[in-house]
């Protein structure tokens, strides 16, 4: 799910199905001994208008097959993966304020993140002051660089330490340095640009940074591409999202009219919306998660367990040398790539937080002409066209219970592989959903209203400092056009008689006509980009 505007990317996926299986080894860091998988390849073109093209084709086998159900294996007496033992990302640096501490929620567990000056790095702490249990996410940080709450005003240092107690007295025990008084401290770090922490305070991993990493993509630091992020708080489980982002095959459907599909041979000529059969394959599937076969096209497109969907998308037209869609061959000393990098991030039962990436090494003046808010635009509508219908589609899983979905659910065709291939993961590996170590009953919250529940406010633009500055100053014009359009109907209904001319009194009653069009045209514009835009499928 991804919308680029204004010059925007466009996505061509083509597979095709080798008969001959590639065994590989899978590895938890994309590019420790990269092996191919699967990748998406992307057209670029100019357009004026904000879309993403998107074509699945693939090449179908002319053999007739007739695939059966998939068998889901349940959890495993083996391996078993641990949801407290690794590294969450929790939200990337740049919508993050260091003036200010924020609030967040990670696999159930209520965190502060906020940026220490005096060891310049950041932080992440329990969510809650130690004295009554007040959340320091609403604290502040203090002039001497302290995290401060401001129920009773304690004061704590990078280390989790209580420094100041303004109700102790300071000629009787030092009370601020009992245990009891210090706030649990994360390990925390940040890579690739994202502060990352391990949810685990046992105090054996209070290193855990030096035997663990999180999972590191070199193409996000890379200065030689381009790179912009976003994140959302989604009203869905973690494991539809990530289902959803691992399915190209439902994107002419549930995003028609908004990521248009290009033409392609291969097209079924029946179907308006250019679906096509689309054949995948798992190559291995271990504790770690899985990675795909090696397609043509296709490079790099694995799970990393329990959290990260990545995948590599290369333009048609050109190839280092190889033959171009139009059958020429280009030179090339740079192969244009365009990666897909999703984090998908348990919250809470019923609930989840998607953090993109979408790192690019062409078009770097895209990002320097255009405001990283615009392109949220687009894909915030990519997100809202289909979030109805997943956020209904996990209650009827969730109904018939997550153990049972290989039996509620007809999955016949290998395009829901990467799909099949997950609820294979989390069935034999991972207790077959997320782990919340009794925190919730297992009841998802009910469903509130529709603009309720696909509102971009605060699911989006408080959290991103772009968004909110542009949703701030539309905003300030809307008032500012609206105060105009009065004073000029003002002006030209207290002029007397002859003190201004007729035409400079129709001029007046035009601009105020004008301006206040203008107004109320903007006003619909902030509510259906930065709160409300519903999306009708039966109309598109």
């Amino acid at each position: 799910m991804e919308a680029l505007r204004a010059s925007s990317v466009s996505f061509h996926i083509r597979t095709t199905l080798e008969k001959t299986k590639v065994r590989r080894s899978m590895f938890l860091n994309f590019h420790s001994n990269p092996t191919p998988s699967s990748t998406f390849s992307l057209v670029y073109k100019k357009q004026s208008k904000f879309k993403v093209f998107n074509t699945i084709s693939s090449t179908v086998s002319t053999e007739p097959t007739n695939p059966p159900e998939p068998v889901l294996e349940t959890h495993s007496q083996g391996e078993k993966f641990d949801w407290y033992s690794q590294w969450y990302p929790v939200m990337p640096i740049c919508d993050l304020d260091k003036r200010r501490p924020h609030a967040k929620k990670v696999i159930g567990l209520d965190v502060v993140v906020w940026w220490d000056r005096n060891e310049e790095t950041w932080k992440v702490f329990d969510d809650r002051c130690p004295h009554r249990l007040a959340p320091l996410s609403e604290g502040r940080i203090d002039q001497w660089g302290r995290l401060q709450c401001v129920y009773h005003g304690w004061c704590f240092n990078g280390s989790g330490n209580c420094k100041f107690i303004p109700q102790a007295n300071p000629d009787g025990p030092p009370v601020h340095t009992a245990k009891k008084a210090c706030v649990a401290v994360y390990p925390s770090t940040v890579q690739n640009n994202i502060v990352w922490f391990w949810p685990n305070l046992d105090p054996r991993y209070k290193d855990i940074l030096v035997e663990k990493k999180p999972p590191y993509i070199p193409e996000i630091d890379d200065p030689s591409y381009t790179n912009l992020m976003g994140n959302r708080d989604i009203p869905y489980g973690y494991e539809i999202l990530i289902e959803n982002l691992m399915d190209p095959a439902h994107i002419p459907y549930a995003h028609h009219g908004i990521m248009e599909i290009l033409p392609s041979k291969n097209r079924v000529k029946a179907d308006r919306e250019g679906g096509k059969p689309l054949e995948f394959m798992i190559e291995k599937l271990d504790i770690n998660g899985f990675n795909t076969v090696q397609f043509q096209e296709w490079n790099r497109s694995k799970f990393i367990a329990p959290y990260l969907f990545y995948a590599c998308l290369k333009p048609d037209d050109q190839d280092n040398g190889s033959e171009s869609s139009a059958g020429t061959r280009k030179d090339s000393s740079v192969q244009k790539e365009f990666f897909l990098i999703f984090f998908c991030i348990p919250v809470s039962p019923g609930s989840s937080r998607l953090i993109w990436s979408f790192p690019r090494n062409f078009g770097h003046w895209i990002d320097k002409v255009v405001p990283r808010w615009i392109f949220h635009m687009g894909q915030n509508l990519v997100i809202d066209s289909d979030l109805y219908l997943l956020h209904i589609e996990e209650r009827k899983i969730m109904g018939v219970g997550p153990a049972n979905w290989q039996k509620a659910c007809f999955v016949p065709t290998k395009s829901d592989a990467f799909v099949i291939g997950f609820r294979k993961w989390i069935n034999k590996y991972a207790g077959g959903q997320v782990d919340w170590r009794g925190k919730y009953s297992g009841a998802l919250p009910p469903t509130p209203p529709r603009e309720q529940l696909m509102d971009r406010y605060w699911s989006h633009v408080v959290n991103c400092p772009s968004c909110s500055a542009a949703y701030k100053g539309f905003n300030v014009l809307e008032v500012v056009l609206r105060v105009v359009s009065v004073a000029s109907i003002a002006i030209a209904a207290a002029a007397k008689q002859g003190a201004i001319s007729a035409a400079v009194r129709t001029m007046l009653v035009l601009m105020a006509v004008l301006f206040y069009a203008s107004s109320r045209w903007l006003a619909r514009f902030i509510y259906r980009n930065f709160h409300y835009h519903d999306y009708d499928h039966a109309f598109r």
